[in-house]
Order: structure tokens, then C-alpha cells, then sequence
């Protein structure tokens, strides 16, 4: 069973794919509009705003803190009982350098503070630190799925490696617009979302009624269904 969502879909493929169109388009706005640049660089008030304007088109949970345990195979985030805890911690944690950075961003990623979407929007998340402290962000599309994954899971324990892999792909073009959503398409890569290119969706802003956005979005999804897989998110398994 799909995630409960404000479009009512039931069918997990669908709602995959119409959430993959919705929040790329939203993932654009932000840059596009300055906010993503307006907000305070590493704190989780900023992930959370980052999450609710990704999501919030489709789960009445975007921007908010998960009330469940979650897990990834055999690693378990941070448990409810420890989770605010661990984000005003998170908060207090410093940013100045480059290992500062990623080493914030890993306990953001052992918090994982959200139901779903916790890898899109924490990836937004660390860019903006990176931009804003060390005046540059990371080029997504020279890292590959199975080597970020890989050094992500082990990250807990041993983060050289996600740093490895970060410090080489940085670059100063921290407002190209091309670098960005490369960097969108391959985050959601990541996660198994391929349905759409970033491109695709330019000039179709998201700022309409919500039965329009939804059958202009499920439209589109049906005429990408016949020509492309789509992911399989029927465990709703958390990003990492």
C-alpha cells in the first residue's frame, strides 16, 4: 500500500511518479525563486522548509517530524524518543569547513527526521551549507548511485568515504542553473525516481488549483507509464 496522500492515490507506481513530477517542479521553484538562497544555512528549521515545499503538494506530513520509528535494511535512524534531541544537537553543530559540513549532513542523515523524501531534501540541505560556507556545492552527476549508497551506509561508522567521494565532485558554479538540476535529477536517481527530467518540466508551474495540478501531473505520468518503468516504492522503504 501506498502512503496515505492528499491526491488519494492508491496505487504505489502512480503516486511514485506523480510525486516525482510535483516535487522536481517545486525543487526548481526554489531555486528559481531565491528562496532555497533566503534560508539559514544547516539548521533543521531549514531541512523542514525544504521538505514542506518539496511534499507539501502531496502528504499532509512534508515539513514535519516523523511519529514513527523508521529503518534501511539493517540500520535503524534514530528513535522517536531521541529525535529532538538529536536535531538541536544537529543545530549546534559546526559548519565552517568542508568535513564540518558533511559531518553534519551524516547526522542528518541518522536522524532522518521525516516520513518519506528524507534523501531529496537533505541533499538541498547540505548544498546550501556547502554554498554558504565554503563557496561551493556538489556536482550530483559525477557521483554513482552504488558508490554514494555504499559510502552513505557505512557513513555512521565511517564517513571518509561520502567525504571522498563530496570533496571530488565539488565545484564553484554554485548558481548555474544547468549544475542544479543535473544535481536534482540524479538525487532523485538515487532513490529510483527516473520518470522525468528536471528539463521536462520547465514552464509548467506547480502554483495552480490542486485537481488541476493532479490530473495535469497524472496525465503526463500516464503518457510516460507506456514508455518508461517506473520505481518500485511499494515498501516505502525510507531514503537514506
Amino acid at each position: 500500500m501506498p502512503l496515505a496522500n492528499k491526491l488519494g492515490i492508491t496505487e504505489s507506481a502512480e503516486l511514485a511518479r506523480v510525486e516525482e513530477q510535483l516535487s522536481k517542479k517545486r525543487a526548481l521553484e526554489l531555486f528559481e525563486s531565491g528562496i532555497l538562497d533566503s534560508l539559514e544555512a544547516g539548521t533543521y528549521e531549514t531541512l523542514a522548509t525544504i521538505h514542506r515545499r518539496l511534499f507539501g503538494d502531496i502528504y499532509d506530513f512534508a515539513g514535519k517530524l516523523r511519529t514513527v520509528n523508521v529503518a534501511k535494511g539493517n540500520f535503524r535512524f534514530a528513535p522517536l524518543m531521541y529525535l529532538e534531541a538529536s536535531l538541536a544537537n544537529i543545530d549546534k553543530m559546526p559548519q565552517s569547513t568542508f568535513d564540518e559540513i558533511v559531518e553534519k549532513y551524516v547526522e542528518m542523515n541518522i536522524a532522518h527526521p521525516f516520513r518519506e523524501g528524507n534523501g531529496r531534501s537533505t541533499r538541498i540541505w547540505l548544498d546550501l551549507m556547502l554554498k554558504k560556507g565554503i563557496g561551493m556545492v556538489v556536482d550530483w552527476s559525477k557521483i554513482s548511485k552504488e558508490d554514494y549508497l555504499l559510502a552513505m551506509e557505512r557513513s555512521p561508522i565511517r564517513d571518509i568515504e561520502i567525504k571522498y567521494l563530496l570533496k571530488n565532485a565539488l565545484t564553484d558554479q554554485i548558481n548555474d542553473r544547468e549544475v542544479y538540476m543535473k544535481g536534482i535529477d540524479h538525487s532523485y536517481y538515487y532513490e529510483g525516481y527516473t520518470a522525468y527530467k528536471s528539463e521536462e518540466l520547465e514552464g509548467s508551474s506547480p502554483r495552480q488549483p490542486m485537481a488541476d495540478r493532479f490530473a495535469a501531473a497524472k496525465a503526463q505520468a500516464e503518457r510516460h507509464n507506456s514508455g518508461r518503468s517506473a520505481p518500485d516504492h511499494s515498501s516505502h522503504d525510507p531514503e537514506r
